[in-house]
């Protein structure tokens, strides 16, 4: 396992902290209009992707 760097942990944390600051600012969600419904659960896919991408370890390849 490798350290992470300086840049590769600041990136985790915007991606956290990206997450956080939607779900922060959702507030009441209409349960019956489908449209804002399905754009908050692809936002969300979107933000989760970002964080999973974030602390993905870098291959080989990429390390050099």
């Amino acid at each position: 396992m490798t350290h992470p760097t300086p840049v590769r942990e600041a990136a985790r944390l915007v991606a956290i902290e990206a997450a956080r600051a939607y779900v922060a600012n959702i507030g009441v969600i209409d349960l019956t209009n489908p449209g804002v419904l399905v754009g908050h659960l692809m936002a969300a896919e979107t933000l989760l992707m970002e964080i999973v991408a974030a602390h993905d370890e870098p291959t080989e390849g990429a390390a050099a």
